[in-house]
Order: C-alpha cells, then structure tokens, then sequence
C-alpha cells in the first residue's frame, strides 16, 4: 500500500515557476515508478511525466519537455516536479501516481496508487 499526498500548487504568472511535492508512505514507494497526470477542467486526465524506481529514467509528455523536470528522493519518499516557463494551458489540478514496475505506462488506469491533487493555476 502506498499513500501519496501532494503539495506546492498555487497560482502563478505566465513566465513563472512552481515545484511540486509527492510525499509517499509505505513500505513499497522506493520499488514503484511515479508519474505526474493533470486535468484540466472539462477534460481528461492526461500523463505528464514519470519517474522511475531509482530515479535514473525519466520520460516526458512532448507538451512539457524542456520546461518540467520531475525527480525524487527515495530517502524522504518523495517525488518533485520543477515547472519552469508555466502558461495558462498548463492550469490544471496535478496528481501523483505510483505503479509497481517501469515506466512506458502514460495511461491512468495503469497507477495503483493516487493522491487527492493540488490545483495549479497560471493567469496570462
């Protein structure tokens, strides 16, 4: 079982910047691989970025590469996720999700494990 709360939305300018907390409890954070989705009012929840287990594989949507950067520290059980250069499309409400296993899986049914989400709002 693992238990993932996020923190750090907020409301921002365009141009700014926001990280992202992930803190997880149980005993299993450390094995799983850990993503990033957001949804925005109206639509879909849609994959943004993932992690893996160790930390040492990461892959990103096209719509945020370069700007996003996600990253964790096994030792606190907690994933990050630096956003630079936000713009209005990217307002959405951010959940973390983890999965026992690798990465490759941009599908939300795919996570076993998801946290309530934090709103993240970027005014033009």
């Amino acid at each position: 079982q693992v238990r993932l709360v996020e923190s750090g939305g907020g409301l921002v300018q365009a141009g700014g910047s926001l990280r992202l907390s992930c803190a997880a409890s149980g005993r299993t954070f450390s094995s799983c691989s850990i993503a990033w989705f957001r949804q925005a009012p109206g639509k879909e929840r849609r994959y943004v970025t993932a992690i893996s287990w160790d930390g040492g594989t990461t892959h990103y949507a096209d719509s945020v590469k370069g700007r996003f950067t996600i990253s964790r520290d096994n030792a606190k059980n907690t994933v990050y996720l630096q956003m630079n250069t936000l713009k209005p499309e990217d307002t959405a409400v951010y959940y973390c999700a983890a999965r026992s296993g690798g990465l490759g899986y941009p599908t939300p049914s795919d996570y076993d494990y998801w946290g309530q989400g934090t709103q993240v709002t970027v005014s033009s």
